[in-house]
């Protein structure tokens, strides 16, 4: 099994690098624990196929895929945004004018916006904590998965809702992660 790479040394080789090495290191975002998916654990996703990507509606955690689909594949940026390189969009949480509230979703907008009522700045960077836990800059609310999956297409396939919570009282199965290369 292939260790994680983490934030610190995503940074490290970009600030080496330029920015563009951290786009090569594309990777999964996956649930540390594997509550009902042993073998493979659930893994942060966009709704719909490679061919046919759901952008505009709330993202979601799925079992893990093989490979890299376009739908499963982030970089965890230097500045701290989780950016989808297919669609080319980063995580935003659901959020109005300086924050969002705990069980906000998270969705995906173009990386860096900013319009009325909406500055990204605050919902669409996070920092990787010892812990594992995701936490969106300035606030104290942490990327996490519901409590119930559900089959999707397949039988064999599960899904669980994304969302914040607190990241004091959030359970720490739901909401610690880490980035690996599968």
């Amino acid at each position: 099994m292939k260790k994680p790479i983490s934030a610190f040394w995503l940074a490290a080789i970009a600030l080496m690098f330029g920015s563009s090495a951290a786009i090569a290191s594309e990777q999964h975002l996956r649930l540390i624990d594997r509550l009902d998916r042993p073998r493979d654990g659930y893994c942060i996703d966009i709704p719909g196929t490679p061919g046919n990507l759901r952008t505009d509606i709330p993202l979601f955690a799925h079992n893990c895929k093989a490979g890299l689909p376009p739908d499963a594949a982030v970089v965890f940026t230097p500045e701290g945004y989780i950016r989808f390189p297919g669609p080319d969009k980063c995580v935003t949480i659901a959020g109005v004018n300086q924050g969002a509230l705990p069980g906000a979703a998270a969705m995906l907008a173009d990386c860096g916006t900013s319009s009325m009522f909406f500055n990204a700045a605050n919902f669409q960077r996070f920092e990787l904590k010892d812990d594992g836990k995701l936490v969106l800059g300035n606030s104290n609310l942490c990327l996490a998965v519901g409590s119930a999956s559900a089959a999707t297409y397949s039988s064999a396939d599960r899904w669980r809702t994304l969302f914040v919570d607190d990241c004091d009282t959030a359970d720490a199965r739901l909401s610690r992660w880490e980035f690996i290369t599968p």
